[in-house]
């Protein structure tokens, strides 16, 4: 019998370390315009999107504990007319803009980096009194540190389970709250590593509200974590490569390469926004199922049968069967294509609701959409074929895991979708003063913007 005691995984050093370098280096000033625009592109639809799920009952139970716990507010909570601690208005602003899921992505962490980065940036910036340009900045170099990090930890942590938005997005918010406090490299590895043990957070809780509570919580870490090392609290430097550290703990891959290489390149460029309100991982079928129906001109009573061809890994994440509350419909790759396919209005809010989850109509047809899973795919590449009562079948190949590079469209689409979160709770003046706020923000001082966006809502 093998008696021996197995060892810990040793992994190349050094990784941590050298991103932190590269991430403290981002100079607002020295940026490509296209960066700084994509960075104002995440800002402005943080912004909406977190308004529209300010009225979440999650939110109130957060800000419900916030005020139970108290403390020093010297943050502000968005459109609540509150203030809370750094920490508490993190954790609350950071699950509001995921509890939608209507939020951006970027799959080189797997995850929503603006929910965890944002409101991290945001909570330390009003704090400090930082001007925009110092945010926007910090929030750039949290952003290349977090997909990097991601990728140095892909596919394996992802697929065993770990909601990356928060373990990965933790790691990020340290760093970018790192920078905005003016740590130094060395503190800011301690800041990693104190993120990195805190990091956790489980794909199993998709479709409840942990879920969001992930985003807010990883915002939340990453500001403690870079307060406390400010103060001094030691961890380790290298806590991303070291033996039992955050990628052999976390992941059976560890791919240095994947996170050092391309030094000149920004990560950004790769931002995937939302213009449908559920799980990213159902656009692409609600872009094949949209593009046939507008093409064909079906009804959906013709319909006999649709068969959904996704990439394996969807079904750990957006396969909920028959979904029965909106948020379980948000994650269903079935629900969401029968959305479509009856031309409902993917981006409405209400269109994820207990009542649409249960419309007889959208029912009756999610029951004869079937999902197929597919080896080798591209993680978003997606493929609908839809077969109608008289024989004949139409197919749509789609990938929305390829990001824009027309940004002039991207903001104007992107301003439209604000102004649609926005304008009913906020009127139309002040919609026009935020959006003009954050576009601008590189002119003015966080403490100027929070306090628009703090003020209360129409409820």
């Amino acid at each position: 019998m093998n008696t021996a005691v197995p060892q810990p995984r040793a992994l190349p050093r050094e990784v941590t370390r050298a991103l932190v370098e590269r991430a403290l280096a981002i100079d607002y000033a020295r940026l490509p315009e296209w960066v700084r625009e994509l960075a104002r592109h995440c800002m402005l639809d943080w912004f909406g999107v977190t308004f529209a799920g300010m009225d979440d009952p999650l939110v109130d139970l957060l800000l419900d504990e916030a005020r139970a716990e108290g403390g020093r507010a010297s943050a502000t909570i968005v459109g609540r007319g509150a203030r809370s601690t750094r920490l508490q208005a993190a954790l609350i602003n950071g699950t509001a803009s995921h509890v939608l899921d209507y939020d951006d992505v970027n799959l080189n962490i797997n995850g929503h980096p603006s929910a965890v980065l944002v409101p991290a940036v945001l909570a330390v910036a009003e704090e400090v009194d930082a001007d925009g340009m110092e945010a926007l900045a910090a929030f750039v170099a949290g952003y290349e540190f977090a997909c990097r990090a991601g990728r140095l930890a892909a596919p394996g942590h992802y697929l065993k389970g770990y909601h990356a938005t928060s373990t990965v997005g933790g790691l990020g918010a340290a760093v970018a709250c790192a920078r905005l406090l003016g740590l130094d490299a060395e503190r800011t590895a301690m800041a990693v590593g104190i993120a990195a043990t805190q990091a956790a957070g489980l794909k199993a809780m998709f479709g409840t509200q942990c879920k969001p509570f992930h985003a807010g919580m990883a915002a939340q870490n990453g500001a403690r974590a870079a307060a406390l090392a400010a103060r001094g609290m030691q961890s380790r430097a290298d806590a991303l490569e070291c033996a039992q550290g955050f990628a052999a703990v976390m992941s059976p891959d560890f791919e240095p390469a994947a996170a050092l290489d391309d030094p000149d390149k920004f990560y950004i460029a790769d931002n995937l926004f939302k213009y449908h309100a559920a799980c990213y991982g159902t656009h692409s079928a609600i872009e094949c199922a949209r593009a046939l129906r507008a093409e064909h001109g079906f009804a959906p009573d013709a319909i006999e049968r649709v068969v959904v061809r996704v990439e394996r890994g969807a079904d750990a994440v957006c396969n909920i069967p028959n979904p029965r509350t909106g948020l379980e419909a948000k994650f269903s790759l079935r629900f969401t294509t029968a959305l479509a396919l009856c031309g409902r209005d993917t981006g409405e809010l209400a269109a994820y609701s207990e009542t649409s989850a249960a419309d007889p109509a959208l029912v009756a047809l999610r029951d004869r959409v079937q999902v197929a899973l597919v080896e080798g795919w591209p993680i978003m590449q997606t493929e609908v074929a839809v077969t109608l009562r008289d024989a004949r079948t139409f197919t749509q190949r789609c990938d929305t895991g390829i990001a824009s590079t027309d940004y002039r469209q991207q903001g104007s689409r992107l301003h439209d979708k604000f102004v649609r979160l926005t304008r009913p709770l906020l009127g139309a003046e002040r919609c026009a003063r935020l959006s003009e706020l954050v576009q601008g923000m590189d002119k003015a001082r966080v403490r100027g913007l929070m306090a628009v966006a703090g003020e209360a809502v129409r409820r």
